[in-house]
């Protein structure tokens, strides 16, 4: 990758793979990681978006000016999510780039035929670098199945491995998988340091397997949706606060209590805040309160330091 200005954090050196070699696309320009100053700040509290996709092509033309606003807003650390070996490499690019982003590298159930050895080495190397803070996003989606189920569970379980092998945290995705999804998961809890399921959407009995298995629970704008997301807003009440972290898993989802809503339809990471007011409104709880329990529950889980 050629960094058009210096990055503060030289990236992991270079795997000798037999995958194929690629130019990444990302344009990376000067850190915006420390603004003289964010004003929303002094009245609002500090946010962590624990699941953003920023090296969505969506972004390639202002992703600087995005991260800006998130700033502006409050939103201090972002977790760029790695879902496949290309997107994984990205992330960590961009979190070598700016100090307000970390990543997570792994493949989302989509691409589980990526799963091979040689990408699970590569997620080994880029690892060692102090901005990687979980393994995935990884886990099963039987709602579309995009690749066998039989693939999604075999690559699930390696990436338990390598989330076991580094001791670090992993952020699951899970959709219309859960009884499958608890039963793999289940043998390998104890093994495992934590664990996030991301962008919670199921139902009771889902909630409560993952909490009976001590999991930290993502909720995003679906939270927000009152067609879909109706359920919701009895289930998070079912949520323990030391295990609730926010979320906008942006360019999707975007929150439908923004009015009005921006033409592009782009969510990005500044709407963190709607998510946070909404949550805080269902909770019946000061929206200080729940930004610094999420904070706070995303810098322990994901071992961030305080900005």
């Amino acid at each position: 990758m050629i960094f058009p200005a210096p990055i503060r954090i030289q990236p992991p050196g270079k795997v000798v793979s037999n995958l194929p070699k690629r130019t990444s696309k990302l344009k990376l320009q000067d850190d915006v990681s420390a603004p003289p100053e964010i004003p929303s700040a002094a009245t609002r509290g500090v946010l962590v978006d624990i699941g953003l996709n920023l090296t969505h092509d969506s972004f390639d033309e202002d992703r600087e000016q995005v991260l800006q606003r998130a700033l502006n807003e409050g939103i201090r650390q972002m977790v760029v999510t790695g879902a496949s070996i290309d997107g994984s490499e990205d992330a960590v690019a961009l979190a070598n780039h700016h100090e307000c982003l970390y990543a997570t590298v792994g493949i989302h159930p989509h691409h589980a035929e990526q799963t091979c050895n040689e990408a699970l080495t590569r997620f080994k190397k880029l690892s060692q670098g102090h901005k990687v803070k979980a393994i995935g996003e990884t886990g099963l989606d039987f709602f579309r199945n995009f690749s066998p189920r039989d693939m999604q569970v075999r690559s699930f379980e390696q990436h338990i491995d390598i989330a076991a092998q580094l001791n670090l945290p992993m952020f699951l995705h899970e959709r219309d998988a859960h009884p499958t999804f608890a039963d793999v998961l289940r043998p390998h809890r104890e093994k495992v340091k934590d664990i996030v399921v991301h962008c919670f959407t199921g139902e009771k009995d889902a909630l409560h397997a993952y909490l009976d298995l001590d999991c930290y629970i993502g909720i995003t704008g679906w939270i927000c949706d009152e067609r879909r997301g109706l359920h919701l807003t009895d289930l998070i009440r079912d949520i323990p606060a030391d295990r609730l972290m926010i979320e906008t898993d942006a360019p999707y989802l975007l929150p439908r209590n923004i009015k009005p809503k921006p033409k592009s339809r782009r969510n990005e990471p500044h709407y963190l805040t709607r998510i946070c007011e909404f949550v805080a409104d269902t909770l019946d709880i000061p929206y200080n309160d729940l930004a610094r329990q999420t904070t706070e529950n995303a810098r322990r889980f994901f071992d961030l330091p305080a900005p």
